[in-house]
């Protein structure tokens, strides 16, 4: 009995493990089926397609514009010190920081008793040496007749001489007379010696009696002119600076009171760069004469005033690279711009032909540039960059008609399928119709009525149905909302119903997609329909916000 109930037992077992098996083989076979449908089913993945932004390319002149900052400086700047000592005793109405002074007005007067005082005592020395020089003549005169009235009479002694010794030759004469005549004769050269020495103190004492007129002459003028010098007058037409002066007040000689300053000789100085220098040049390496916009900021009002470009610095300063320019200023300018302002200028260099004016975002640092091919396909084509202006780049190197990427992103390189989105897609295409009144006004009524409605998309809808005027897309959305709002709910409500997680848009995000949509060749109208009348909704489902998106190639 033992052994007939083991061996039910195991015949049991065995029946239960072959029925196990045979399950098991079941559902692997049954699984190795759904696995080969569903990889019957599936199909090849599509090329991945980016969105990108594009335009054509256009040859034309562009005039590059070499931007730099500097200060503006007055080239005719004079510093008003004192002619004389004293005390101030007149100023001018106007002689304060920023007062305006014409050429000739008085500026300042100092005390003139001392200085007239003074000039007087040097008007009577001069009185004095002239007449001292007056007398010196007249002894000079006097010597001179002298010393010829000697010289005769010397002359006659000598012809005394010459007759006794003849007599005594003849025997006529005596010794004694003869000595006494030579006697005589010495006697008068004496004389003559003496005559010509007075004459010499004569015309030494002429001489300096005339250096003492010409001294008494210069300390005269010394003296006038520091009279004069105690009135100063403004030698142009000016403004004055770093005044000092007050009535009263008692001031040295040379003393500085102000700086007066010429607005119509203004001038900016600035610095470039070597390159930038070494395009200002003409073919004898001499400075052009360029157009210069000088631009001052006063806030929302920026003032500009023309200006030539004149000269450049004679030396580079320690530790600066490139060079100095000088630019001369209208005189219109100083109505408003002030010495020492800081200001943008703006050079205008020659023309360049045939090229290319594009963002500084379609080029790599290199001058690489995407280009669209045959099959929208990128290719990678190599410019030239000749400027950079500002946000936007001056090249070479590109055909006309070509049509470009304007921004270059990380995933996008040569050989990759795009969709190309111009910058007016989807607005020139927009259809646009007349709306009657009452039609109109129900348009209005719908829209006001619209609780859910974003302010931005009413107030938009609004202008365009109260103008009369208004696209036939959005006005077929609307009407089509308006005949089905009773039995249908929106996209965004069914999708919250059906727990599908939805977000809200920014006003320039929603534009975004909204101009994407609109311009899309390759979405049925049915689905743009939906896609837009979703966007009309204060939250759209987050999905489908990430697939537009994501064709958008952002």
């Amino acid at each position: 009995m033992r052994f007939l109930s083991r061996s039910l037992i195991g015949l049991f077992l065995t029946g239960l493990t072959l029925g196990v098996l045979i399950l098991a083989a079941g559902q692997a076979y049954r699984f190795s089926q759904q696995a080969a449908e569903s990889q019957g089913n599936r199909r090849a993945p599509a090329e991945r397609t980016y969105s990108v932004n594009v335009a054509d390319i256009v040859l034309q002149d562009a005039t590059p514009v070499i931007t730099g900052y500097g200060n503006i400086a007055s080239a005719r700047l004079l510093e008003l010190r004192t002619g004389a000592a004293g005390e101030l005793i007149e100023l001018a109405p106007d002689f304060r920081d920023g007062g305006a002074v014409s050429s000739g007005s008085l500026l300042f007067q100092i005390d003139p008793v001392d200085a007239r005082l003074a000039r007087d005592r040097s008007r009577t020395q001069l009185t004095e040496a002239e007449a001292d020089l007056s007398e010196a003549v007249t002894a000079l005169d006097l010597a001179q007749e002298d010393a010829r009235v000697a010289v005769a009479q010397r002359d006659l002694w000598a012809q005394a001489l010459t007759r006794q010794e003849d007599l005594r030759t003849r025997g006529v004469g005596t010794d004694a007379a003869v000595e006494n005549a030579a006697l005589s004769l010495a006697a008068a050269d004496q004389t003559v010696v003496g005559r010509r020495q007075a004459l010499l103190q004569a015309e030494g004492t002429l001489a300096r009696r005339d250096t003492a007129v010409d001294r008494a002459r210069i300390a005269l003028e010394e003296a006038e002119r520091t009279l004069a010098n105690t009135t100063a007058r403004a030698p142009f037409d000016g403004l004055l600076s770093e005044v000092d002066a007050v009535l009263g007040r008692r001031v040295s000689n040379n003393e500085r009171l102000g700086v007066l300053i010429d607005p119509a000789s203004l001038e900016v100085a600035f610095q470039v760069t070597n390159a930038q220098f070494a395009r200002l040049l003409d073919d004898r390496q001499n400075l052009r004469p360029l157009p210069v916009a000088v631009t001052l900021d006063l806030g929302d009002i920026p003032f500009t005033a023309p200006a030539t470009l004149v000269r450049a610095g004679a030396q580079v300063g320690e530790g600066q690279t490139g060079r100095q320019l000088y630019a001369q200023l209208e005189p219109g300018a100083a109505g408003v711009m002030r010495s020492g302002d800081f200001v943008t200028v703006e050079i205008t260099e020659p023309a360049l032909a045939n090229v290319a004016l594009i963002p500084a975002t379609a080029a790599s640092a290199d001058g690489k540039v995407l280009v669209l091919v045959e099959g929208n396909r990128l290719a990678e084509q190599q410019t030239t960059i000749l400027r950079r202006q500002g946000d936007d780049i001056i090249v070479s190197g590109l055909e006309a008609g070509v049509t470009y990427v304007t921004q270059r992103q990380p995933q996008l390189g040569a050989g990759l399928a795009v969709t190309a989105v111009r910058g007016d897609a989807g607005l020139q295409e927009i259809a646009m119709v007349t709306l009657d009144p009452a039609r109109a006004e129900r348009l209005i009524a719908a829209v006001e009525a619209n609780t859910r409605m974003p302010v931005e998309a009413k107030e938009r809808m609004l202008r365009h149905f109260r103008s009369g005027q208004a696209p036939e897309g959005m006005v077929a959305r609307l009407e089509a909302r308006m005949n089905t709002a009773p039995q249908t709910t929106t996209p965004t409500l069914a999708a919250a119903a059906q727990g599908v997680e939805t977000i809200s848009l920014t006003p320039e995000r929603r534009d975004r997609i909204r101009a994407f949509v609109e311009g899309s060749a390759r979405m049925g109208e049915e689905a743009k329909a939906r896609v837009l009348t979703a966007l009309e909704n204060p939250e759209v489902p987050r999905a489908m916000i990430e697939r537009i998106e994501a064709r958008m190639g952002s």
